[in-house]
């Protein structure tokens, strides 16, 4: 598996970038601060305010203050000037590749697409100086390991998105639980959809309103406190893996946000995408979008994530 891209790098200038939206609806009556304030919680009003004050935020092209009023379908535009953004491991491994269909591995600490201070710093953006027409097919959590997918034309992408639709794609994780199941299988089905979070507004948890989700979990190995599983997932949700051992009383160990029985953890470091738990998409198996030949790929886990044998 030959590693692409700089091991590491501890931070990182990035080149800047343009956020753009339309007003949404209901914005008529609001002032700029205002929304973007609502909009955007990330940042605090003040913060907002200074970003307008430094003219970098603009409305139809056009500098304008903080209390001008609103318009649904107005053009929103922040020019975010250049930041250093936070480390991560920036090398990836190929592990398949041709003129259709890229699966790459992703270290742990990585995240697969922009977001949270994170531009460049991303898989998307490491595979994408590469292979510049890559286009993602799904995703995985900052600090899960293992294959993502990337479609490289259009007709592959909508072929694969499809198949991905129809369930038609194997998705096999290996993690480890804290605590030790008794049963050599289980099967989860709760579902999963938002619930209210004291500082983020909404995670995605188990929730009886929430979409169907179905996990297949296989111990392969009981330690002392913990136990290396297999998970398969039938369906894709947020964070199932996650939820779903959680719900079993089997959260992963050292997971910030989701403890035994489906609980959130309480705290400032409880949020979604902290790290601290062991997860990797070990395998993934899907209908080549040109042959229509079943391709298998498969990540070797990280030395933590093996069994006895070391496999």
């Amino acid at each position: 598996m030959p590693a692409i891209g700089s091991p590491r790098k501890e931070s990182d200038l990035s080149q800047g970038y343009e956020y753009r939206e339309r007003a949404r609806k209901g914005a008529a009556g609001t002032n700029l601060l205002q929304y973007l304030a609502e909009r955007y919680p990330h940042s605090t009003p003040s913060q907002w305010r200074e970003r307008l004050d430094a003219g970098q935020v603009v409305v139809n092209g056009m500098r304008v203050g903080p209390d001008v009023p609103l318009r649904e379908g107005q053009e929103l535009v922040w020019r975010r000037p250049p930041w250093i953004e936070p480390a991560a491991p920036l090398a990836f491994a190929l592990l398949f590749r041709d003129s259709q269909v890229l699966a790459v591995l992703k270290p742990s600490g990585l995240p697969t697409l922009p977001g949270g201070g994170y531009l460049e710093h991303t898989l998307l953006a490491r595979v994408r100086g590469k292979y510049p027409e890559a286009s993602p097919l799904h995703r995985l959590g900052r600090a899960t390991s293992g294959i993502v997918l990337f479609a490289r034309t259009p007709t592959a992408a909508r072929l694969l998105t499809a198949s991905w639709r129809r369930g038609e794609v194997r998705k096999v994780y290996r993690a480890l639980t804290q605590g030790v199941p008794r049963e050599n299988e289980f099967t989860v089905e709760a579902a999963i959809g938002p619930v209210p979070h004291p500082l983020l507004g909404s995670v995605h948890a188990a929730h009886p309103s929430g979409r169907n989700a179905a996990s297949r979990v296989t111990v392969l190995e009981r330690r002392e406190s913990t136990a290396l599983v297999e998970v398969e997932i039938a369906t894709g949700r947020p964070h199932q893996i996650r939820i779903h051992l959680s719900c079993a009383g089997f959260p992963l160990a050292g997971d910030p946000l989701y403890g035994a029985g489906g609980n959130l953890r309480e705290g400032p470091g409880a949020l979604p995408g902290g790290s601290g738990y062991l997860l990797h998409a070990r395998l993934l198996a899907f209908r080549h979008p040109g042959t229509g030949a079943t391709v298998e790929v498969v990540a070797p886990p990280p030395a933590a994530l093996r069994d006895a044998r070391g496999t």
